[in-house]
């Protein structure tokens, strides 16, 4: 019956092999068959259904998901590939597989989550979610009230400008900046384009969980942080077309930009290349 199929990346997430997005990967390099068949991109399945990675049979779990806040150190890689050096899943050793949700770059500390649960990691990654990650970052000079001001307001990078977000500053050399966006390396090269070089980033909350845990060490999250997180993420869009701009109509009366996917025609009338 087509209630009872599933996409092929969904069921392999919810076994807790690796993501969705990971599985969309594995899918894309031949690497996923279903009954024998080298699967393909959008395949459904059942119970019934045998699914391979690699050869090895993969099934759907029905035990209890993990998950954990850990306090990620510096020079820890936030990586599932076991021959890089010093990769997360190492350092932490659980005895189940699990996997970060997102990423903390090597130079950086503090929280992420790990988990066995490739639906949470969907939900919680897309960029339209607006779901708020919280840091402390110093820097290597003496911090203005133009400087928090512009970091406030959205600074130029990586082809974009970033949204507007809450910073405020704790020290000479010390502030706090809210985001609700995950671009490449953002604080960093925010940072940089305003002429600061950031010596020390720490990241202390992500939605409602703040970081509680030693340096190193990891905690499980409680059913009721749980309970509050899904409440929270639960309006999330869990598909691909969430993560693209919208096609807004046309308003005259105004002078707001109109956003167009790459796949639309008028793209490279308005420049695309």
């Amino acid at each position: 019956m087509e209630e009872n199929l599933k996409r092929l990346n969904k069921f392999i997430g919810e076994t807790g092999y690796c993501s969705r997005r990971e599985a969309d990967k594995l899918i894309d390099e031949k690497r996923v068959t279903v009954n024998g068949s080298v699967a393909e991109m959008g395949t459904k399945v059942s119970q019934d259904d045998e699914v391979r990675i690699d050869g090895k049979l993969i099934v759907e779990k029905h035990e209890k998901m993990v998950y954990l806040a850990f306090n990620k150190p510096v020079g820890i890689e936030c990586t599932t590939n076991l021959e890089v050096k010093n990769n997360i899943v190492d350092y932490i050793n659980y005895p189940k597989r699990i996997f970060p949700i997102g990423r903390l770059d090597k130079a950086s500390e503090g929280l992420i989550f790990m988990t066995n649960d490739g639906d949470i990691v969907n939900k919680i990654l897309r960029a339209r979610n607006n779901h708020e990650k919280e840091y402390t970052v110093t820097v290597n000079k003496p911090i203005t009230e133009r400087f928090i001001q512009r970091m406030g307001n959205g600074v130029p990078i990586l082809d974009t400008v970033t949204k507007k977000c809450k910073v405020e500053q704790i020290s000479k050399y010390t502030f706090k900046i809210i985001l609700t966006q995950g671009l490449n390396r953002q604080i960093r090269r925010m940072s940089e384009y305003l002429g600061y070089e950031v010596t020390a980033l720490k990241r202390i909350r992500i939605i409602n969980i703040s970081l509680d845990v030693p340096l190193g060490r990891y905690r499980d999250l409680t059913d009721a942080e749980i309970k509050e997180l899904n409440t929270l993420i639960e309006p999330s869009s869990k598909t691909e077309e969430a993560s693209l701009p919208k096609v807004e109509a046309p308003n005259k009366s105004s002078n707001r930009r109109t956003f167009i996917s790459k796949n639309d025609p008028r793209f490279k009338k308005r420049g695309g290349q």
